[in-house]
């Protein structure tokens, strides 16, 4: 008995042969959604396998994370070679300017460029030897009313003895 292939249907092209036929076939000009394709391929190709819907959408991501579709609206297009690059969300990164970069390399060699924040403590540094406090005899007088610093602390009543009568 020969193995039988039962997911495998017969004389369908590949997905994105099939996508890019149904972009190509209904020629919008905002572009094709996710059903739209699915129904022109559903009514070009007729016989579809079980998980048409989830083998759809995973060629659909590949495509256009591999930049073969684009997506913006919620329709898929064929990327137009003359257009800009649409840029996404956030604050542009900063032009990288080849001049300063020189400069910077140019002064001394091989300098290292630091980074945000404090820098990391170096685990090989000596530690910073403890600092001696000196204690004198005489306490110096406190500045101003004669009152020591802070608040006072709390003091607690004393239990009167109890009277039976």
């Amino acid at each position: 008995m020969a193995p039988e292939e039962v997911n495998k249907p017969s004389s369908l092209p590949p997905y994105p042969q099939m996508i890019f036929a149904a972009i190509d076939g209904l020629k919008q000009k905002e572009g094709l959604n996710k059903s739209s394709i699915s129904n022109f391929i559903a009514s070009t190709y007729g016989d579809l396998p079980a998980g048409h819907n989830v083998l759809l959408m995973e060629h659909l991501n590949r495509l256009r994370l591999h930049g073969e579709l684009v997506f913006f609206k919620n329709n898929y297009m064929r990327p137009d070679p003359n257009a800009p690059l649409r840029r996404g969300r956030g604050r542009p990164p900063k032009p990288k300017d080849p001049s300063v970069a020189a400069a910077v390399e140019g002064e001394s060699g091989s300098q290292v460029k630091r980074g945000r924040g404090r820098p990391k403590k170096d685990p090989n540094a000596p530690s910073a030897p403890k600092k001696v406090k000196l204690k004198s005899t005489t306490t110096p007088p406190q500045p101003g009313s004669g009152r020591p610093r802070g608040r006072p602390r709390k003091v607690q009543p004393e239990m009167a003895g109890v009277v039976d009568a």
